[in-house]
């Protein structure tokens, strides 16, 4: 993985995400360069100063956008944007929940991404499921030609992603030319269902995986009988067990194993392994609307999938980084032998020779979503070439 700042494996991991999902080494240069003396504190102390650091060349580059808009230079604008839109996300993401400037950075951010997708002319569909007392936003890349259905693969975030860092991933993309289509989502306890609707995470996912297949199930662009899901990182957890209570989903895929989160939980406790964000604990409390600790580890407790696998009879790939600093590889292997009902079961782990050894791949991300989007393809009948 690419180390900006020595010995701050957070900090590194947020830089990383953010050169896979498009940054411009440069940029990266200019934002980080000022921070090195606030990283040498620690992965806590210092988000401010990364916070400012990052938001200004964002609002630079709105400002260029703009520019280049008022000139219809379109293309040129909505790049910038989308730039724009990434660095402001991973300011936002780097923040305490009680940081206030996040809101508004926030709200930058997904302006910016909105205005990015139409001004590039992306195959971009906004999507509202209702759920609760809120909504579970979505971005709807689709592969359906016109009168026609195709498959769909419901793309989930882990602990600390949105449906924008899934966008900017480029599974959808290599989905999208294998004939599939992607709904990448904010579930519960994300993105903006979390920021705007106050939707809160949950152990058993299936209650809103299936909400939104009952909406795919409205759609007449999506083939019914091919709906899967796929999770990156926490999404690992997720996806399983949406897979497991939820019979409608005709396959799984998961891009980093998380086989018992509430194992790994006690192992943060006692400070082993690299955590993903700053002010981890203030995180993870507001994700699941926990009071305090007590409440959240008793939440996180429900959070494994033994006794559950079983369940599955459908195709499953596990994939797994087999240098992941996070997540042991030994729970991508407890994933792939609990599935003994699975007509099609894989555990691939990227190594050395393929690259992608890190957490969901953010060394090189590249081999990571072409053997997924392969796996998938091959598992859906549709093309691989």
């Amino acid at each position: 993985m690419f180390e900006y700042f020595p010995n701050n494996y957070v900090w590194n991991l947020s830089v990383a995400i953010a050169i896979e999902s498009g940054a411009q080494i440069g940029e990266i240069d200019e934002m980080c360069r000022p921070l090195r003396d606030a990283a040498a504190r620690g992965e806590d102390a210092g988000t401010g100063d990364f916070f400012r650091s990052w938001v200004a060349l964002a609002d630079r580059l709105v400002a260029l956008a703009e520019e280049d808009e008022a000139r219809g230079r379109r293309f040129s604008a909505g790049a910038k944007l989308n730039r724009a839109a990434l660095y402001y996300q991973t300011a936002e993401r780097m923040q305490a929940h009680g940081y206030e400037p996040r809101k508004q950075v926030f709200r930058k951010g997904q302006d910016a991404f909105r205005r990015s997708m139409v001004l590039s002319s992306e195959n971009y569909e906004r999507v509202e499921i209702p759920y609760l007392d809120g909504v579970i936003p979505g971005i709807l890349v689709n592969a359906a030609a016109t009168g026609s259905r195709a498959p769909l693969v419901v793309y989930v975030n882990g602990l600390d992603s949105s449906k924008e860092m899934l966008y900017w991933s480029g599974l959808g993309r290599e989905l999208l030319r294998r004939g599939v289509s992607t709904l990448h989502i904010d579930q519960p306890g994300s993105g903006e269902a979390l920021r705007v609707h106050e939707l809160v995470a949950t152990f058993d996912t299936e209650r809103w995986a299936s909400t939104v297949i009952d909406y795919l199930e409205t759609r007449n662009d999506v083939d019914q009988r091919r709906i899967g899901m796929a999770g990156i990182s926490l999404g690992g957890y997720y996806t399983p067990r949406a897979v497991a209570f939820e019979p409608r989903f005709a396959l799984g895929a998961v891009w980093g194993a998380n086989h018992n989160w509430a194992e790994v939980q006690l192992r943060r406790l006692a400070r082993e392994g690299d955590r993903p964000v700053p002010h981890y604990w203030e995180h993870v409390q507001w994700v699941f609307g926990a009071r305090d600790m007590d409440e959240f580890m008793h939440l996180a407790a429900k959070m494994h999938l033994n006794g559950v696998l079983d369940r599955i009879r459908v195709p499953f790939l596990v994939t797994h980084g087999s240098g992941d600093r996070q997540i042991p590889v030994e729970y991508a292997r407890q994933t792939y032998d609990q599935l003994v009902n699975s007509p099609k079961r894989e555990l691939k782990l990227f190594d050395a020779h393929t690259g992608g050894i890190e957490h969901v791949s953010v060394d090189n991300m590249s081999y990571g979503r072409s053997y997924i989007a392969d796996w998938i393809a091959e598992t859906f009948g549709t093309r691989t070439g």
